[in-house]
């Protein structure tokens, strides 16, 4: 049998892929398992620098819940281990990257709204449709602080899917490519941020995240204690020195 989620590095690139094209990469508890160690691996890898979350073929990243597992089930209230939902169940420290191909809808969504970045293939779609089949998404909490109120709001009351153009534009993705080129674009992507001083990295990471829960003061304050360790890290000093000596830095992670 097919794993139902795979995981393979490419020069410091971990993707993680949901391996379900024949249900257009829907969330059965075998899929969600396999995110959830998929993440795990990631995290303990250090030779993995950047996560990418994608499904496999070219139809969907992924549909969302498997409805007809959850009919089998009678599931009413996902436990909060339902899925990973990085940064509220699961510790995630390194960037996440979204590469989004065909249809994100429901569960689909929530994992490419909880990635740091996302990448669209120009089919994709993006849609949390759980007003269309009397289901819940209090996962979709942090949505208003990505793309503003009003447009959370139309997401969310009216169910319908938004092209990967509209998604741009109200910036809930980085970037659209020609389908052919997601892998690509994406891998690039990650490449750049994983060229970067590790240290850097993930602090940049948390301070981008802070205003989403405190005051600008906090977050200022909480910023300065994010970052001394950076500063006085070997990392610190070798990033300058290898501009000196007209070299690439050698990053230690220290």
């Amino acid at each position: 049998m097919t794993e139902p989620v795979t995981y393979d590095v490419v020069n410091g690139v971990a993707w993680l892929t949901i391996n379900r094209p024949e249900a257009r990469n829907a969330l059965s508890k075998a899929v969600r398992e396999g995110l959830f160690a998929g993440v795990r691996r990631f995290n303990d890898d250090d030779s993995a620098k950047v996560l990418v979350l994608t499904g496999s073929g070219d139809r969907a990243f992924c549909a969302g819940g498997d409805l007809k597992e959850m009919a089998e089930t009678s599931l009413t209230v996902p436990p909060l281990d339902f899925v990973p939902q990085f940064g509220r169940n699961i510790r995630i420290e390194k960037p996440t990257i979204a590469a989004v191909n065909g249809v994100a809808y429901a569960g689909g969504f929530l994992l490419a709204q909880n990635c740091d970045l996302c990448v669209a293939a120009e089919s994709a779609r993006f849609a949390i449709t759980e007003v269309k089949v009397g289901r819940g998404s209090p996962w979709a909490a942090p949505l208003s602080w990505l793309v503003g109120p009003r447009v959370a709001l139309e997401i969310l009351l009216t169910g319908d899917p938004l092209s990967a153009a509209r998604a741009y534009e109200v910036g809930l993705v980085n970037k659209v490519v020609p389908d052919a080129d997601l892998r690509g674009e994406t891998q690039a992507l990650a490449e750049r941020i994983a060229a970067n001083a590790p240290l850097s990295v993930r602090a940049a990471k948390k301070t981008a995240y802070l205003s989403a829960h405190m005051g600008l003061t906090e977050a200022f304050d909480e910023a300065e204690r994010i970052w001394e360790p950076v500063y006085t890290s070997q990392d610190a000093q070798e990033g300058p020195a290898a501009f000196r000596d007209k070299r690439t830095p050698v990053w230690s992670g220290r």
